[in-house]
């Protein structure tokens, strides 16, 4: 009679249990999806209304049409797809090359370039010594400010590097009997056995480039060379000094519709990339 008694409990604390955590997820869910409805609701609507409103009362395309049509906004979202493109690209090409490298245990020296690396994730030389560099590398005022310093990534490193000693010695050792260097062996056996890796350090780096705000604030002062980040905070800021109501409610559309813009993309990816992601994220949690 105990064991049944403490069988029932166990099954009525599970079932508590979870209609909790169903509850919590659903109460989540809610919290974020009425912000986006009310971002995306005003990014269609032109009259200018506060409050919460799931339905635009004056649709119009306009903010969208600005956006890619105005050369004010425009340039700062070529900007932003340019470096999250040649972003991406760059830091995975660092991080795999650097976790292919520190993979060999040939390499002399392993273990020390190893801690090596770790201690620069851990300590960092600070804003002012980094901006002096980057100053005295002529690389203020340009795009590399931006693109080289999160390319050199020491943890999405250690990840990749983390996967490829997943992969069976066997297959490292075949190569090799059957004549490979080191470059072949990376290129037809290392990176088509590291798709979720990729997908999931890829987006990673995508993301961080995407959203990148500060670097362009402390090493880039020409507005050209700005992302859309940038301009989404002067359009927040802007809108503080405006009195009219009809260009108020322009103006709140417009921004309304970057947020929309800014968010877009990984919405679109992340779905695709999933699976891949999962797979990534785990990547050296189980080893044999």
């Amino acid at each position: 009679m105990r064991e049944v008694f403490s069988l029932r409990n166990g099954h009525a604390g599970r079932s508590i249990f979870r209609i909790c955590n169903v509850f919590f997820m659903f109460l989540l869910l809610v919290l974020m999806l009425v912000p986006l409805a009310k971002v995306i609701s005003d990014s269609f609507d032109r009259s200018t209304i506060y409050g919460l409103n799931f339905w635009p009362k004056n649709p119009s395309i306009e903010a969208y049409k600005s956006i890619f049509t105005n050369p004010n906004l425009r340039q700062p979202l070529l900007v932003s797809i340019v470096t999250t493109v040649c972003g991406t690209a760059l830091g995975l090409t660092m991080a795999t090359l650097g976790a292919y490298v520190l993979r060999q245990k040939k390499l002399v020296g392993r273990g020390f370039f190893a801690k090596f690396i770790f201690v620069t994730m851990v300590f960092n030389g600070g804003l002012v010594p980094t901006f002096l560099v980057l100053k005295g590398l002529h690389m203020t005022n340009t795009l590399w400010a931006v693109l080289l310093p999160p390319s050199v990534n020491v943890f999405n490193m250690i990840l990749m590097r983390s996967f490829f000693e997943q992969i069976p010695e066997s297959l490292f050792e075949s190569a090799e009997i059957d004549g490979a260097t080191p470059p072949q062996v990376f290129w037809s056996i290392v990176l088509p056995l590291s798709t979720a890796a990729l997908a999931s350090i890829g987006l990673f780096f995508a993301v961080e480039y995407w959203n990148e705000f500060f670097r362009y604030v402390m090493y880039i002062s020409k507005t050209d060379y700005y992302n859309f980040q940038i301009k989404l905070r002067d359009l927040i800021l802007s809108e503080q000094n405006i009195n009219d109501p009809a260009i108020i409610g322009f103006a709140n559309m417009v921004k309304n519709a970057g947020v929309v813009v800014a968010m877009l993309p990984f919405f679109v990816i992340y779905p695709f990339a999933q699976r891949y992601f999962i797979a990534g994220v785990t990547m050296g949690s189980v080893k044999e």
